[in-house]
């Protein structure tokens, strides 16, 4: 990361290349015992948050990232009911899993209690149904979390994770992976943040390794645009425990009754479709 008083730069050295956003000024600094984070305000870009000179999301173009972790696998699930998410302590996946009315319930697992409170302060819209009856907020190890949870009590798993350093490490583990699939109820779904096919291939390759090692039969990947992130290509990896990963409840997507503004069904099914280095590597 580097600033120049009026453009915020995030390097990516793997990918030897940067992004960076025109300033309007830092709004807001706190270092909490887990991470640093920060608030600006761009002017093209709306709000901008990072957690330890990362870009975790900014006004402009969060819609993409939250709307395609949550909607594609709630629409495989057969007929989720209870859902947990595991970090996105901004809210905004919680808010996406909150517009399908038949959730029964959303459990909020997030380790940084201030991440959720600073998104309050600064990304309001994002936090507009943590007050919803359903919501249930657990700020603690996600990973302890999962793996004290009840065998089958959950339908759907998302996890929103930071990059795979630090705490979220082990939230790209076998180990981890394991834990979700005994909690997850026999035609659960699991689904996890995953990177960038361009620069963090790899990562995906493993992620998928180890879904698979933990028990899931079904493992397949969404790919969509999220230019605020290294390289502008985005992925999230779907494991399925019986349901096809690959199938979805594509009347019910056509059918849905609340907003979005990038996901659709057919957005779903092409999402879907990958390029062939992408299915080489993977082969």
């Amino acid at each position: 990361m580097a600033i120049d008083n009026s453009w915020y730069t995030e390097e990516c050295p793997e990918g030897g290349s940067a992004f960076s956003m025109k300033l309007k000024e830092k709004v807001y600094e706190e270092q909490t015992p887990y991470q640093l984070i920060e608030i600006y305000e761009t002017e093209f870009f709306g709000t901008l948050m990072t957690l330890d000179g990362l870009v975790m999301l900014t006004d402009r173009d969060n819609f993409i990232y939250h709307e395609m972790l949550v909607h594609p696998a709630l629409f495989t699930h057969p007929q989720p009911r209870r859902v947990v998410v595991i970090g996105g302590g901004d809210c905004g996946t919680l808010r996406e899993a909150l517009r399908h009315p038949d959730l029964h319930t959303v459990e909020m697992v997030e380790i940084d209690e201030r991440v959720t409170r600073v998104a309050e302060r600064f990304f309001p819209e994002l936090c507009e149904t943590n007050n919803d009856s359903r919501a249930r907020f657990h700020f603690t190890d996600g990973i302890k979390w999962v793996a004290d949870a009840a065998p089958e009590s959950c339908d759907v798993i998302i996890v929103d994770s930071t990059d795979p350093v630090g705490p979220a490490a082990g939230l790209y583990s076998q180990a981890f992976y394991a834990s979700c699939f005994t909690a997850l109820g026999a035609h659960g779904v699991l689904v996890a943040q995953s990177e960038s096919p361009l620069y963090h291939l790899d990562l995906i390759k493993n992620m998928r390794s180890a879904m698979a090692a933990a028990g899931f039969p079904e493992v397949a990947h969404l790919h969509f645009p999220q230019c605020t992130y290294p390289s502008g290509w985005w992925t999230a990896t779907l494991a399925c425990k019986k349901t096809p990963a690959t199938g979805y409840r594509e009347h019910a997507a056509a059918q849905k009754t609340f907003p979005t503004r990038y996901y659709n069904h057919s957005i779903h099914k092409a999402a879907m479709a990958a390029p062939t280095f992408f299915l080489e590597a993977l082969s």
